[in-house]
C-alpha cells in the first residue's frame, strides 16, 4: 500500500502543474465568459484518459466534467471547483492575466479563487493515471461555472445527475479542513422620517439619525438559535449600504429638507441551527424595542430578492472519514496537523460545498490560497499549491479503495 502511494507521488510533476495553471490564469473566465477555459480543460483531461462530458449551463457557459473509471467495489469521489473568477480591481503591479511566477509565488485573478485548486485536482488524479495503479471506485473531477453567482455551476451538475459518495471541495483555506461554514442572506432596513424644511425642523423627524440607533443596535445584538458555541461564532453582519435622502428617490440634491428614508442594507451570516426568518425575526424584535423607547421611530426590514441561488450553512461531523483522510494525508505530506473546523476568515464564506452537502453528499472543504485571495496581486505560494496536489492524490488513493458499504 505504501509504495503505491509513494508511486503516484512521484507521478506528480510540479511543473507541468505550475504550467497548468499557467494557462488557465491566462484564460480570462469572468463569471459569465468561462466557455473557452472549459473548452481548454475538457481537451487537457482528454488527453490525460478521462471520459469528459461538457455542460452548457447557459448559452457559452460549460461545466467541464472528467470522469475516471474504477475497477468497481470501492467508495466514489467527486472534486469540486470552479473556474468563474472576480473581475480585476485596480491596485495590481503585476499583469493579472499573465500567470507570473517567481520563487514562492504564483500571481494571478482568480488563482487562489480558486484555479489553484482545480489545477491540483487534476495534477492528482494525472498522478494516479500515469502511475498505472487502478482506483477501485469512481472519480468525477468537476470543475463548474458560476459559483460567484450562488453555485448555479453545481446545481446544474447536480440536477443533472451526477453523485458520488464523498467531495472534496478546493475553496481556498490555506490548507485547513474546513467543516463549518456559514450561510448568507441581506436585508434591507428602512427607517421612516418626517419631511419637514430645516428652518421647521422641529416639526420634522429625521430618518438618517434615527437611522444611528439601528446601527448602534446591531452592534450590540446576539441572535438567538445558535445551539453550539462555535454556531454562535458564525453570526456576523455588515452594514454595506446607506441611501438616504427625500422620498423613494433619495433625492440628495435637497440638503435643506429633513431626510424621511433611511436605508441600511445589512449582509447577515447564519449557522446550520438557525435560519434567516429567524434572524430576521431577532431584528424585528430589536426595531420593535426602540420604537417602544422613541415612539417617533419607525422601521421595516425588507429581505433583498436576488435571482442568484441561495447558499447555505455547510458542515461535516469531523469524525467522517472524508475528514480523517484528508487529515492524515496532510500529515503525510507536510509532518504537520492542519487546522481543523471552523476555521476563520474562511467560515464566513459561502460555497457550493452547501449544495453537494444539500444533495446527499458528505465531503469536506480543503484548498490552496486564501491569505492573498480577492485583494490586487492575487497569489497562491507554490509550495502550498504543491502540497494540494499530493494531499489530493492520498486522498483519492484511501477513499477511492474504501470497500463501499
Amino acid at each position: 500500500m505504501l509504495l503505491k502511494k509513494e508511486q503516484i507521488l512521484s507521478k506528480i510533476n510540479d511543473q507541468e502543474l505550475i504550467q497548468l495553471l499557467q494557462t488557465m490564469i491566462q484564460h480570462k473566465s469572468y463569471s459569465g465568459n468561462e466557455g473557452e477555459l472549459s473548452q481548454y480543460l475538457a481537451d487537457y483531461m482528454r488527453k490525460m484518459g478521462l471520459e469528459v462530458e461538457l455542460q452548457e449551463v447557459e448559452p457559452g457557459r460549460f461545466n467541464v466534467i472528467g470522469f475516471l473509471k474504477g475497477t468497481g467495489g470501492g467508495e466514489s469521489v467527486m472534486y469540486n471547483g470552479h473556474i468563474d473568477t472576480n473581475p480585476v480591481g485596480l491596485g495590481w503591479t503585476v499583469d493579472p492575466l499573465g500567470g507570473v511566477v517567481d520563487d514562492e509565488c504564483i500571481y494571478g485573478i482568480g488563482v487562489s479563487n480558486m484555479k489553484a485548486s482545480d489545477a491540483a485536482f487534476i495534477a492528482a488524479v494525472r498522478g494516479v493515471i500515469e502511475s498505472g495503479i487502478q482506483l477501485k471506485g469512481d472519480v468525477t473531477v468537476g470543475l463548474v461555472i458560476g459559483e460567484l453567482q450562488g453555485g448555479i455551476g453545481t446545481l446544474h451538475l447536480l440536477d443533472s445527475g451526477i453523485r458520488s459518495d464523498w467531495f472534496i471541495n478546493g475553496e481556498p483555506t490555506d490548507l485547513s479542513l474546513m467543516t463549518l461554514h456559514a450561510g448568507a442572506f441581506e436585508i434591507t432596513i428602512h427607517v421612516y422620517g418626517v419631511s419637514r424644511h430645516l428652518s421647521k425642523a422641529e416639526e420634522g423627524v429625521n430618518a438618517i439619525e434615527k437611522g444611528t440607533k439601528v446601527i448602534e443596535a446591531l452592534r450590540k445584538m446576539r441572535f438567538s438559535g445558535a445551539s453550539k458555541p462555535e454556531y454562535a461564532g458564525l453570526n456576523r453582519y455588515n452594514i454595506g449600504v446607506i441611501r438616504g435622502g427625500l422620498g423613494e428617490e433619495y433625492h440628495e440634491w435637497r440638503v435643506p429638507q429633513l431626510p424621511d428614508l433611511c436605508s441600511i442594507k445589512v449582509a447577515l451570516r447564519y449557522a446550520p441551527s438557525q435560519t434567516p426568518e429567524g434572524m430576521i425575526a431577532d431584528v424585528q424584535r430589536m426595531l420593535d424595542q426602540l420604537a417602544a423607547e422613541d415612539p417617533e421611530f419607525k422601521a421595516e426590514i425588507e429581505v433583498v430578492k436576488t435571482n442568484m441561488p441561495h447558499m447555505g450553512p455547510f458542515e461535516v461531523d469531523r469524525d467522517e472519514p472524508v475528514v480523517e483522510t484528508l487529515k492524515l494525508a496532510h500529515i503525510a505530506v507536510t509532518g504537520e496537523e492542519p487546522r481543523i473546523g471552523d476555521v476563520a476568515p474562511y467560515k464566513y464564506y459561502g460555497t457550493d460545498a452547501a449544495h453537494l452537502q444539500r444533495a446527499g453528499i458528505k465531503g469536506i472543504i480543503y484548498g490552496c490560497g486564501g491569505k492573498y485571495n480577492t485583494m490586487p496581486d492575487e497569489r497562491v505560494e507554490l509550495k502550498d499549491l504543491k502540497v494540494a496536489a499530493r494531499v489530493y492524490a492520498l486522498s483519492l488513493f484511501e477513499l477511492c479503495n474504501r470497500e463501499k458499504e
